[in-house]
């Protein structure tokens, strides 16, 4: 059987959502003074980070689904005052993010609002970019967290097989199984 080379996409959609579950899930033992606290990053808070992540993630994933929302995207820079917000808003976003990924034409020619104009890119190249930009801003909130009396979650994908038990209970409360992403 030829590769799937939809694959690693769908890997990183999976690995991305789990990701964002571990990192809003420990964030929700913040206090509220420690989730909005002036911090150092790109944003200046813990708040402040995890938003972007959701406001773009928005914005890539309609304009992967074929929609026009744009920089409407933008139009509350931080819509999820809360922990338990933003956990239920991300992991909305990347259940869509994962469905995109599994019916991925990876050659589809993808349009983007970008207010002035209309970006055309391959998705293959977009799904890239919005990994690459999570990562980055994830690390960042991450950073931001080890600064608080919150330990940081593991967020890679490698676990040592003694945590096996760990991550598949982890993996059945967001509805999937190894065997669904390495299928």
């Amino acid at each position: 059987m030829a590769p799937d080379p939809t694959q690693p996409f769908r890997a990183m959609a999976y690995n991305n959502a789990w990701a964002n579950q571990r990192l809003l899930t420990a964030c929700l033992a913040l206090s509220p003074e420690d989730f909005v606290a002036p911090r150092t990053g790109f944003f200046p808070s813990i708040r402040a980070t995890l938003n972007h992540i959701l406001i773009v993630d928005w914005f890539y994933v309609d304009a992967l689904e074929g929609g026009t929302l744009g920089p409407a995207a933008w139009a509350d820079r931080e819509p999820c005052g809360t922990p338990a917000a933003l956990l239920e808003a991300q992991a909305a976003v990347d259940r869509r993010l994962i469905a995109v990924t599994e019916a991925a034409d990876l050659s589809r020619i993808v349009e983007v609002n970008r207010f002035t104009r209309i970006q055309r890119d391959r998705m293959d190249r977009l799904l890239l970019h919005l990994f690459q930009h999570q990562i980055h801003h994830r690390g960042q909130a991450h950073a931001m967290l080890s600064g608080t009396p919150v330990k940081p979650p593991q967020l890679d994908e490698f676990f040592p097989e003694a945590e096996a038990p760990l991550r598949a209970g982890e993996f059945a409360a967001l509805g999937w199984a190894e065997e669904t992403i390495w299928r």
